[in-house]
C-alpha cells in the first residue's frame, strides 16, 4: 500500500488556526469558482463542483462563501485559471510535488522557485520527483456516516481498490480515472464526504535527520501558504536519532 504524503494531512498544528482557515477558504473558493466555470453551475450535474462544495462544507466554510465562489464564475469571465504541477527536492533530497491553480503561471513559477531556494531545496523538471509517488483517487468519509464493516463492502462494490479505516474517517482508494464513478455509486448510500481528490501517495519514503526536520517543515509550510498552491505532497519521514 502506498503511504500518506499529503502535507496538509500529516503536518503538525502550530497555533495559526485563523490564518490557516483563511488560507484554506481562499483555496477552496478558487477551486469552486474554476469547477463552476468549466462545467454546469448545478452541482448535481457537475461532479467536480459537487466534490469541491462537499470539501468546503467539511471544512466549515460558510454557505455565503460557497455561493459567492459559484457566482464569481459568471462575473469574472476573462479570468482564466489553469492547473500546473511543480516538482522539486528539499533537504536530504526529499521529493516534493506542488499542485497549483493559477491565473499567472510566470508569477507562480517564480514564487515556487524562490520558496525552494530560500529553504534549502531545488526546483526540478517535470517527472524528476513524481516517480517516487503513485497517483490515486482518494475519497474520505467521516466515520459517523457509516461503520467499518459496511463501508468496506460498499467501497468494493462501488469499484474501489482499497478501503482503510483511520482514526476519524474512512479512506477509499481507487483508480484516478474512476474516482467520480466510484463516488457516484457511494452517494446512493452516503450523503456527506470529507473530500474527493486525486492524490500523490508515496512509493519510496526518505528518512530525514531530526536536525533537518525544522528546515523541511519550513519549506513545506511556506509552499502550502503560497496563494496559488492547492496541494503539497512529500515523501519525507523523520529519522529517529540513535
Amino acid at each position: 500500500m502506498a503511504g500518506h504524503s499529503h502535507w496538509a494531512g500529516i503536518k503538525h498544528k502550530k497555533g495559526r488556526a485563523d490564518k490557516q482557515r483563511s488560507n484554506i477558504f481562499s483555496k477552496l473558493s478558487r477551486e469552486i469558482t474554476v469547477a463552476a466555470k468549466l462545467g454546469d453551475k448545478n452541482p448535481d450535474m457537475n461532479a467536480r463542483l459537487r466534490s469541491a462544495i462537499q470539501t468546503a462544507r467539511s471544512a466549515n466554510m460558510p454557505k455565503e462563501n460557497i455561493k459567492r465562489a459559484i457566482d464569481k464564475s459568471s462575473t469574472n469571465i476573462n479570468e482564466n485559471f489553469e492547473n500546473l504541477r511543480y516538482e522539486g527536492f528539499g533537504p536530504d533530497k526529499i521529493a516534493v510535488i506542488v499542485e497549483t491553480l493559477t491565473d499567472n503561471k510566470n508569477r507562480t513559477a517564480s514564487n515556487i522557485r524562490t520558496i525552494f531556494q530560500k529553504n534549502g531545496g531545488t526546483l526540478g523538471a517535470q517527472g524528476s520527483a513524481s516517480h517516487n509517488f503513485s497517483q490515486v483517487g482518494v475519497i474520505k468519509i467521516d466515520k459517523k456516516e457509516i461503520s467499518d464493516e459496511k463501508i468496506f463492502e460498499l467501497a468494493i462494490d462501488a469499484g474501489a481498490d482499497e478501503c482503510i479505516s483511520n482514526g476519524d474517517f474512512h479512506e477509499i482508494h481507487c483508480d484516478k480515472n474512476k474516482i467520480y464513478n466510484v463516488k457516484k455509486k457511494l452517494e446512493n448510500t452516503i450523503k456527506n464526504f470529507i473530500s474527493t481528490e486525486i492524490e500523490w501517495l508515496t512509493i519510496n519514503n526518505v528518512d530525514v535527520s531530526q536536525d533537518k526536520t525544522e528546515t523541511v517543515t519550513q519549506l513545506l509550510e511556506t509552499l502550502e501558504e503560497e496563494d496559488d498552491v492547492q496541494n503539497v505532497y512529500t515523501n519525507f519521514k523523520i529519522r529517529k536519532n540513535k
